[in-house]
């Protein structure tokens, strides 16, 4: 993709953010690196930094649910940057501790979700499984799982629409009821509205049948998808 339609694909998609970039918590930062951030080395940066954060609430309040996430995320997302597979398998085990602490959180089941079947999307079935563990399977039912628990809210749907169709472009129906449903929900928090505006321009392709078209355009719409 060129430079310039990167770079407009990820203003477009992060908007909401921009008046709140001075007060960015750990949560808004990795937004900002994984949508909205089109060079690798500045995506680094913002993750690392919110890694940072994530980590001084954590020393003051090691048992904060919110740092305990956003830092697990942001180690992946390192470690998706880095190619690293020991930050992988950091935030692997750190979401599987979340996950069992609490096991009725969506956004853990979701990141958890995201782990597994990025890895597969990036490495396919037999390398995810054999390098970090990683499971379609146990994806995808932690995906379900979360968009059951997730209510009213965009987020889950939508990156369940996204997720699925970049996996598995012949099927088209299941990604567009998950995108419908996204654009229909509620959108409290930034990353709601950022995926809700995803859903939307993914249904254009998945009515159409175009599972290829949707696969391509839903790989630019996850995380660091616009990265040059």
């Amino acid at each position: 993709m060129p430079s310039l339609l990167r770079s407009a694909l990820a203003i477009a998609l992060i908007a909401p953010l921009a008046v709140q970039a001075q007060a960015a918590s750990p949560r808004d930062t990795l937004i900002r690196a994984a949508f909205a951030t089109p060079d690798k080395a500045q995506a680094l940066a913002l993750v690392n930094q919110a890694i940072a954060e994530a980590g001084a609430t954590l020393i003051q309040t090691p048992t904060d649910h919110e740092a305990q996430l956003q830092h697990a995320l942001g180690i992946g997302y390192r470690g998706q940057l880095t190619r690293s597979p020991g930050d992988a398998k950091t935030a692997h085990r750190a979401l599987q501790a979340l996950a069992a602490a609490v096991p009725s959180d969506a956004e853990t089941q979701i990141a958890m979700a995201g782990w597994h079947l990025t890895a597969v999307g990036d490495l396919g079935n037999f390398l995810a499984s054999t390098l970090l563990g990683a499971s379609r399977s146990v994806g995808l039912t932690a995906l379900d799982r979360a968009v059951e628990m997730g209510g009213d809210r965009a987020f889950f749907p939508a990156y369940a629409a996204l997720i699925r169709i970049k996996l598995d472009s012949s099927d088209t129906l299941t990604p567009l009821r998950l995108a419908e449903r996204a654009v229909a929900a509620q959108a409290p928090g930034t990353i709601d509205r950022v995926l809700q505006r995803a859903a939307v321009r993914l249904i254009a392709p998945l009515k159409a049948g175009n599972g290829a078209a949707a696969s391509r355009l839903a790989k630019q719409l996850l995380p660091f998808g616009t990265l040059s």
